[in-house]
């Protein structure tokens, strides 16, 4: 910026000036962008709604409820039973985590990395019904210190 203005504003007064152009109302206006002031902008008095709040435009496109609840029902048929918990969630002592594993003293880092890739693609919590995921969690947390601990005790090795 130099005196106020930025090179190209400079340039344009330069060559305003080079062809005797002379716009009080320009340079009254302090180099000023002209656009869309906030004036267009209509206040409405009806109280607190939506518009108010700039979410006019995004409920507008939303389906209506009567349009989601028939899905939504589609989704769960009536009388249908309550979900089972996979049996291997129950295993939940380090020791029958452990058997699953199968660690043994010959494992690699490799084989333990796969195995343990391999026991979160049947247990992590995240592929797992919510209502589960608490045994899920547990199952995951045990195994990851079973093979954690074995890695570790890779490089005593």
């Amino acid at each position: 910026m130099l005196f106020g203005q930025s090179v190209f504003q400079s340039v344009l007064t330069r060559l305003r000036d080079e062809r005797g152009e002379d716009d009080a109302e320009e340079t009254d206006a302090g180099f000023r962008i002209r656009g869309l002031g906030l004036g267009f902008v209509v206040p409405t008095d009806n109280g607190p709604t939506d518009a108010a709040t700039g979410t006019e435009a995004y409920f507008a496109f939303l389906p209506e409820l009567a349009d989601i609840e028939p899905a939504l029902h589609e989704l769960e048929p009536e009388g249908s039973p309550a979900p089972q918990i996979p049996p291997h969630l129950l295993r939940l002592t380090q020791e029958e985590i452990a058997e699953e594993l199968a660690i043994s003293a010959t494992d690699t880092e490799a084989t333990l990395a796969e195995k343990r890739r391999r026991f979160a693609k049947a247990n992590h919590p995240d592929g797992i019904a919510p209502e589960f995921r608490d045994n899920a969690d547990i199952r995951m947390k045990t195994a990851n210190l079973l093979i954690d601990t074995a890695i570790k005790g890779l490089s005593w090795r």
